[in-house]
């Protein structure tokens, strides 16, 4: 069965509109683990935009589920990772004008650098998660270079304009995850998943976990975090196996 992680990067955007000390995410991160996520998901960026190095100290303290380390493949960010042993790391691009992740990571031309990355993180029992769109190279290489999972870059599909170009990029997603399935890759979803658009996924065999954010914490200002996690979690529980 599919699991729900969830992504609290936007609950700490809010805070640091302020630069204050609330909402906390470490706070919303327990919330959505008692309303029944399966892990949870932090972006420590280069910039400190929103999660700040006090988050993921203290989410590595007291994560009851899974913790789920998205970064740039940066030294610092590799140092950061073998301190606080997450579960996982996905890595991610990275830009500083962006609004936030708009593609997946180019791992073409970069698969014996990403290969000597992950070594240490491997090492230390840390599994690793590379964030593509769903291009048949961008699958080989990561193949290549040894990761366990993949996250299959869902944003285009999300931000498509019409149902026809929606159902063009759902049909490259649904391509991909089968050729990362016969690779032996295991495939995790995210980026723009809502509570409508998730469902053109009920029907796709095999995807081990949704990644979303945004969607959940907009929901959550109406709802409360409790009953949009539920919801969620409701959804994506019904889903094929």
């Amino acid at each position: 069965m599919p699991l729900l992680c969830v992504n609290v990067d936007h609950v700490a955007t809010v805070r640091q509109a302020r630069l204050g000390i609330e909402p906390d995410p470490v706070t919303a991160a327990a919330m959505c683990e008692l309303a029944g996520a399966a892990g949870i998901i932090m972006h420590l960026r280069e910039d400190r935009r929103h999660v700040q190095d006090r988050d993921i100290d203290l989410i590595s303290q007291t994560i009851q589920t899974q913790f789920h380390f998205e970064m740039a493949a940066t030294e610092e960010m590799q140092q950061i990772a073998l301190r606080i042993t997450p579960a996982t790391v996905c890595l991610v691009p990275e830009k500083r004008e962006e609004l936030t992740t708009e593609g997946g990571l180019n791992c073409i031309g970069q698969e014996k650098r990403l290969i000597e990355y992950l070594a240490p993180l491997h090492e230390k029992g840390i599994g690793s998660s590379l964030f593509i769109d769903a291009d048949p190279k961008q699958i080989k290489a990561s193949h290549a270079i040894g990761a366990e999972y993949v996250e299959i870059h869902t944003g285009h599909f999300a931000d498509a304009k019409n149902r026809a170009e929606q159902k063009t990029e759902l049909a490259r997603i649904i391509d991909g995850i089968k050729m990362c399935q016969d690779l032996g890759l295991k495939v995790n979803l995210g980026h723009g998943l809502n509570y409508t658009n998730i469902f053109d996924f009920a029907e796709v065999p095999g995807i081990c976990e949704y990644s979303i954010g945004h969607s959940i914490m907009s929901r959550a200002m109406f709802s409360g975090v409790d009953r949009a996690v539920r919801d969620m979690v409701e959804i994506i529980r019904n889903f094929a196996d």
